[in-house]
Parts: C-alpha cells; sequence; structure tokens
C-alpha cells in the first residue's frame, strides 16, 4: 500500500447513509478519506419520531462516527461545517477559513426542511430531522400535557391538548400515529385530572390522500388505521399559515397547542455551492455515474441529487437509496484508480414501509403490500436489521418489547422547563430593593 501522503485524497461530506457507506466502502482500499460532519455521530433518521414520542432514547439511535469508522485505518473524521468549494483549485472550503484539498469529493450532506419560502414558521411548527429536533419535539409534547394538567387542577378547566401535523407523507403519519399512541396508551394512567386519551390529533395533507407516494390501497389502509387511532386525517387540506398557538386551513384558523411540520423537503444549500444546476429543490443534477456534469472528480448522493436511472424511475429520497449511492460512489472512485469503466448507479428497491403507532403499519415489497400487526413485525425487523451496531439493535429490540409489554415509553423528561408564566412575571427584587 502506498503512503497516505501520496494517496488519492477523497473528502465525503456527511455521515449519513450516503456519506457513511460510501466511507465504509473505501475502508481499506489505497485512498485517503476524510469524513466531514457538523455532528460527531450517524443518526438513524427513520427511527428519530420515536425519540420525539418518547419511545427511544437519543443514544439507542445515534451511533459515534469515529467509534463505527475505528477500524478503517485510511479514515479520519473531522468535525466540521463545510460552507463551499473551489471546484478549480479542488478545495473544500470550512467555515472557520480553513480548507483542505480533494482528488474526490463525494457530497452527501442531505436535506433540510422546505417551509415553501414562508421560514418564519419554522418557530411554531419544528421539524423533524435531527436529534435536536427529536429533544425539542419531545418536550414540546410532553410540556402540552403537562401545561393542561396544571391548568386543570389550579383553575377546574379541563382542555386534553390539541396537536397538528403537517403533512400526510410517511412522516407525517408516523408522527401522528405514535402522538395518538402517546396520549392512548403510554400517559393515559400518569395523569390524574385531564384525560389524555382525549387529546385531539389532527393530520393536515394537501393531496387528496395521505401515503400519496404508495398506492392507493395502501394509502386507504393508512388512513383507516390512523383513524382506529383517534386521529382526524384532512386530505385536500393545504395549511396556508402557521402561528404560535393556531393554524390556518384554508380561509379557517384552527387553534392548536403543538403544531408539527411534516412536508416539504429542500436539499442542502451545498449543492448550489457546487456551481452547477439544480432543480427547485436545490437537488443537483447527475450523471449516471452519480457525477457532477462536467466534474468526473465530484459525486453527488441522496436527498442532494435528482437522478432518473436506467429504468426511466426517479430515484426516491429514501435511506435505502442514499445507501446504495454511497456504495456506487465508493465504487466507482475505486474503478478510476484501476482504470475500469464507471458503474451506472441503478436503484434496487427494498420497499417502503410506514408505522402507524401500536401493532399498525403498511408495507410495500414490489407488487405484495401488507397492513396491520404483520406489517408492523415487518418495519420492526427491516429497521432493527439496520441500525448501525449490535448494541442499539438490542437496546431497540429490548425497548420495543418492554413497550409492546407495558404500553409504556424510555425517556418522557422534560428539560429546561419555564413557567407558563415566567414571561409575564415581575423580575426579581435587587438586594437593594429588598433592603
Amino acid at each position: 500500500m502506498r503512503e497516505p501522503s501520496v494517496q488519492p485524497r477523497v473528502i465525503i461530506i456527511g455521515g449519513g447513509f450516503g456519506g457513511l457507506y460510501a466511507a465504509k466502502a473505501l475502508a481499506s482500499h489505497p485512498v485517503a478519506v476524510t469524513l466531514i460532519d457538523r455532528k460527531n455521530h450517524h443518526t438513524f433518521q427513520p427511527l428519530l419520531y420515536q425519540v420525539a414520542l418518547s419511545v427511544l432514547s437519543p443514544g439507542e439511535i445515534a451511533s459515534p462516527l469515529r467509534r463505527i469508522l475505528r477500524r478503517a485505518h485510511n479514515i479520519r473524521v473531522i468535525l466540521g461545517e463545510v460552507i463551499s468549494f473551489d471546484t478549480q483549485a479542488r478545495r473544500v472550503l470550512l467555515r472557520d477559513t480553513s480548507s483542505l484539498p480533494y482528488d474526490y469529493l463525494i457530497v452527501a450532506a442531505g436535506a433540510r426542511h422546505d417551509y415553501f419560502g414562508n421560514d418564519e414558521w419554522e418557530a411554531a411548527a419544528p421539524g423533524l430531522k435531527t436529534i435536536e429536533d427529536a429533544v425539542q419535539i419531545r418536550r414540546q409534547l410532553l410540556l402540552a400535557f403537562e401545561c393542561a394538567e396544571r391548568t386543570a387542577i389550579l383553575t377546574g378547566h379541563r382542555k386534553p391538548p390539541t396537536f397538528a401535523v403537517i403533512g400526510g407523507g410517511p412522516t407525517g403519519v408516523e408522527l401522528a400515529g405514535a402522538i395518538a399512541d402517546l396520549a392512548r396508551l403510554v400517559l393515559a394512567k400518569d395523569f390524574k385530572t385531564i384525560d389524555t386519551r382525549k387529546a385531539r390529533v389532527l393530520l393536515f395533507e394537501g393531496a387528496s390522500r395521505v401515503l400519496f407516494t404508495y398506492t392507493k390501497q395502501s394509502s386507504r389502509r393508512a388512513a383507516e388505521q390512523l383513524s382506529e387511532l383517534g386521529v382526524e386525517v384532512h386530505v385536500d387540506s393545504r395549511v396556508t399559515a402557521v402561528e404560535p398557538g393556531r393554524i390556518r386551513v384554508k380561509d379557517a384558523w384552527i387553534p392548536v397547542d403543538v403544531a408539527l411540520w411534516a412536508t416539504g423537503v429542500a436539499a442542502s444549500p451545498l449543492g448550489r455551492a457546487l456551481g452547477v444546476e439544480t432543480d427547485p429543490a436545490g437537488r443537483v443534477k447527475i450523471e449516471a455515474d452519480l457525477s457532477v456534469p462536467g466534474h468526473p472528480e465530484i459525486f453527488v448522493i441522496g436527498d442532494m441529487a435528482t437522478l432518473v436511472d436506467d429504468t426511466g424511475r426517479q430515484v426516491p429520497g429514501l435511506a435505502a437509496a442514499a445507501t446504495q449511492q454511497g456504495q456506487t460512489a465508493a465504487q466507482n472512485v475505486l474503478c478510476d484508480l484501476r482504470g475500469a469503466k464507471r458503474k451506472r448507479y441503478r436503484y434496487h428497491d427494498r420497499g417502503i414501509m410506514a408505522t402507524i403507532g401500536h401493532y399498525r403499519a403498511v408495507a410495500q415489497f414490489g407488487s405484495r403490500e401488507f397492513s396491520g400487526i404483520f406489517a408492523w413485525l415487518l418495519w420492526s425487523l427491516v429497521h432493527v436489521f439496520l441500525l448501525i451496531g449490535f448494541r442499539n439493535r438490542v437496546t431497540v429490540m429490548a425497548q420495543w418489547i418492554w413497550a409492546f409489554l407495558t404500553n409504556s415509553g424510555s425517556s418522557p423528561l422534560i428539560t429546561e422547563y419555564q413557567s407558563p408564566d415566567a414571561e409575564n412575571a415581575d423580575p426579581p427584587a435587587t438586594p437593594s430593593e429588598l433592603a
């Protein structure tokens, strides 16, 4: 093996599914790999909503990147934020004004929430993309119940909270179903003054059905299972404004205690920083080998890329697609080093599934469709298998078994509590005032 100083330098941006699997595919090969991420951990995003709903703790779905890659002696990890590129000089520019040279670049920085030009809505309707988002959402959900209990004790006015989930895709459906379970099962015995089972969970979808990318049959079954949980499903109901304490649907304002954003995805702004063509969502239009037109040394993968593969199918923004793209991008780097022809990427459909609370889910594998408890068991097995690390798989499975048997979550904790009266309270007296 050549010395690291003369090995081709590969920089990977992002430790999500695409970036991590690209790094793992390059492990032990004659390349010097540097993985850059703003976080020091890989997050298993499909289970973020379970952290938000107190089913799992953050450490059970996240693994330190250094620990995952510690046996790959040709890979190093840098905690940092990439802000731009010098594609002519082949350098990556970091926020702290430092830069790194590369021979090959794999950009897998993922996506962020898209509020369709209304970024001010984020404060009143947070989205779910990171561990920090999940912890903050968990705090808001639990605090809504606590405030309702507090009001009932102090005033006698018993009004369970109202939750609104905006967006009827997989994330929205999973959030709505899990909130209903939280109120109906997990917290039902913990509160003495309010009946948490009477909490309202509203799901708003602008299209004509939830899970619009699924078949009509799976969509119908998902809506039925949500209704069984008490979720009020509103289709053809586009949210047109979001303010603290209320949302506007069509021309009507609806009061809510907590609103959550589960629709609209925009690619990381790093796509546009490459100076290449992007679509309206900021995704880079890439070649069949996953490279950027005019820059064969740059690969863009995952949620940052848009591609129609050889089958004529638009590659979906799923973890499975990002994983496959990461592996293909790494293989194409190695193909160049061997002087071999690059591989054309083709998406291998592993199926799609969404869970809808306890014992409910929908799943599609090709022409086969499942729903109910069997789909839920399939979903559970697949997600445990895909988790990074044996310890996480064991602990998540144990938590699910415990939740299954006891109908309880693992960590219904609120941190940084602030009294509802804190903002209006008089400031504390100074020593001179007390004298």
